[in-house]
């Protein structure tokens, strides 16, 4: 499918249903789920600030030097700067374009499964559902089949019971419940809890390629680099179990033509799953999980 192709299915998903859906309103929700994640925040002692922020303005000022930035190019950067924060969309910013490489310094140590990025758009307390049951979704839902299971084992081998499995992703038209109109609260979201030999089974549909919010601050800076808004289809998932690490990741399917290109730079090897037909036409992946032990 080409990207215009791609771009007018999506397009054509919004409409079902009358799905309105704006950077802003999408921004506004995931600041205001940011700030109740974040709580009362982090006492970083003073000397580890002044070092994090000292580099990070001395490598702006060598971007300007490097490329010779104009006072009119000054200014429409703090233009735009001051744009990204009234459509509320500094979680979308920093999460495609910042967060994949905090991620890989804060795993690198991991023996077990690679992660990924949370990314903007994460709830917690989705409903339990079991170990082996469908996640909620529409009775229409647009989107084929797909069985997605597997097992969590520690790093030893030993079969994880009782993990917990959180699975939330985008509808085929590359919206998330509770940062769009005209969805379920709970849609494509739901927590799974692993049998006694730490196997589980997820019903959903299998996801489809979006672009990311591009009527806002992001979009802006996207058009003017002329870049791409495109993610590949995807999975998101956190997976945890007492005296574990948590496992936060994002599951790709091969094919996709985003998945060298991906405007988060999410995409790892070890993340790619491999999906089976079955006769019906339902879709199966086995994917299993790995955790670390919790550290110190």
């Amino acid at each position: 499918m080409t990207i215009d192709e791609k771009t007018e299915a999506t397009q054509a998903a919004k409409e079902q249903g009358d799905l309105i859906a704006r950077a802003a309103d999408s921004g506004a929700n995931a600041t205001a789920a940011f700030r109740k994640k974040q709580g009362q925040g982090l006492d970083v002692p003073p000397e580890r600030v002044s070092a994090m922020a000292t580099d990070a303005v001395q490598a702006l000022h060598d971007v300007i030097r490097k490329h010779q930035m104009t006072y009119a190019e000054y200014d429409a950067l703090k233009a735009w700067l001051i744009r990204v924060g009234e459509d509320g969309e500094w979680p979308l910013f920093l999460d495609v374009w910042i967060e994949h490489v905090v991620e890989d310094v804060n795993t690198s140590h991991r023996e077990g499964n690679k992660g990924s990025i949370e990314g903007p758009y994460y709830v917690p307390d989705a409903p339990e559902q079991g170990s082996h049951a469908s996640i909620p979704m529409r009775d229409d839902e647009s989107g084929d089949e797909l069985l997605f299971q597997g097992q969590v084992r520690s790093t030893d081998g030993s079969a994880l019971g009782g993990a917990k499995v959180e699975l939330w992703q985008a509808d085929a038209g590359g919206f998330y419940s509770q940062y769009a109109p005209g969805l379920p609260e709970w849609n494509l979201r739901g927590t799974f809890t692993t049998d006694d030999e730490g196997r589980f089974g997820i019903t959903t549909i299998r996801p489809a390629p979006y672009q990311i919010p591009t009527d806002g601050a992001c979009g802006k800076l996207i058009a003017a680099a002329d870049w791409h808004a495109w993610r590949p289809a995807h999975l998101h998932l956190k997976v945890s179990a007492p005296g574990h690490e948590l496992l936060t990741a994002q599951l790709y399917f091969p094919g996709d033509p985003h998945n060298q290109d991906d405007i988060a730079s999410a995409v790892k090897p070890e993340l790619m799953l491999d999906p089976q037909v079955g006769e019906n036409g339902a879709q199966t992946v086995d994917y299993d999980f790995v955790l670390d032990p919790a550290r110190g």
